[in-house]
């Protein structure tokens, strides 16, 4: 990439649909997974902040900030479960990355797919460390746009090869099913969700309604069980009965906002939750026995942004999949932008006499 002050280089969904396409869903998926973790390890460097939420009664609007000293990151994204009945997306998305030393945007680029790339990828890393051995099944609760994700991401870094499938509405089961019949997968498709965790050693919950919900109760999870809890990512907004947390071994991603939003909303503030960085880093024990329930209460943080905007930036000297955003003003003195206005306009005026 030329350094061009001005110029900063912008992925939009084209590019990225073809970035992941040219990897490989599964070695995009892998490698991320690998970003994520290595960023996870050096997790204490990092600025971190609950995120910035503007709550209506339609959705939520957020900015997710940090820095790990050297490089900037943010999220804009959005939470409007309603949108599908426009034929617009629940979550869109859009990030920024920046240099710290001297604050000029590296990169810009699409989020929307990212997200639901880095959600997936994340999901999958925790469930390396806390699912039970040898697992091969896995129940998703809730097909929606993050359902052939989830599968693809946990086939990719376990070997999950058997999915049970339920969703309130049976055609969003099919779509998830027919877009992952090229997948090597062993699909059901469930009547219930008591019916779709039979069986399954990881239950995934990914449901999109704002509201809090049961998707899951007590009855329905046995000994042993690993959850990935993905739909509670706001306050009023939960799928697991709470006798089901009671019971489990809880692991969060940065407690000050998953007790806001997570699951764990709905426990005392004080109930103990175990941070994911200290299990991957050895200071915190993940799963430690066949019988335990383990929760993964995922709520999204910005450092898995930051890992995937950098792992995204990453790829583009080789791949070339962006283009150039003409983004910063680059005045010929940088204290004369002004100057550089009146310039644009003499030139402008040189141009219509010409032509």
């Amino acid at each position: 990439m030329t350094p061009r002050l001005n110029i900063v280089p912008f992925v939009s969904v084209d590019h990225m649909m073809k970035l992941v396409l040219a990897v490989g869903i599964d070695r995009f998926l892998i490698d991320l997974a690998a970003y994520i973790e290595e960023d996870f390890r050096r997790w204490e460097l990092f600025d971190k902040t609950p995120r910035i939420a503007s709550h209506s009664i339609d959705g939520v609007i957020e900015l997710m900030p940090t820095s790990d000293g050297q490089l900037y990151g943010f999220k804009y994204v959005n939470g409007h479960p309603k949108n599908t009945r426009d034929g617009r997306q629940t979550v869109t998305a859009f990030g920024v990355m920046a240099d710290v030393g001297n604050g000029y945007p590296m990169l810009l680029s699409e989020m929307t797919i990212l997200t639901a790339l880095r959600t997936a990828a994340t999901s999958a890393v925790a469930a390396k460390y806390l699912a039970p051995n040898a697992t091969d099944c896995m129940a998703i609760i809730g097909n929606g746009a993050q359902s052939e994700f989830q599968a693809i991401a946990f086939k990719a870094l376990l070997g999950i090869d058997r999915l049970r499938l339920y969703d309130i509405d049976r055609s969003a089961s099919l779509k998830c099913a027919k877009n992952l019949a090229g997948f090597d997968f062993d699909i059901a498709i469930c009547a219930s969700a008591q019916e779709a965790v039979e069986g399954a050693h990881i239950i995934t919950t990914v449901t999109a309604d704002k509201r809090s919900a049961t998707i899951l109760t007590d009855n329905m999870v046995g000994s042993g069980v690993h959850i990935n809890a993905v739909g509670g990512d706001c306050p009023g907004k939960t799928e697991l009965h709470r006798d089901i947390l009671l019971r489990s071994d809880i692991f969060v991603e940065y407690p000050p906002q998953s007790r806001i939003e997570g699951e764990v909303q709905q426990l005392e503030p004080d109930h103990p939750v175990t941070e994911l960085w200290q299990v991957m880093t050895g200071k915190a024990a993940g799963r430690r026995d066949a019988s335990q329930i383990t929760l993964f209460d995922s709520v999204g943080f910005a450092i898995e942004d930051f890992s995937a905007l950098r792992y995204v930036r990453d790829q583009l000297q080789r791949t070339g999949l962006y283009e150039e955003l003409d983004l910063l003003a680059d005045p010929d003195e940088p204290r004369d932008l002004f100057g550089m206005l009146l310039r644009a306009d003499k030139a402008a005026q040189i141009t219509a006499v010409s032509s």
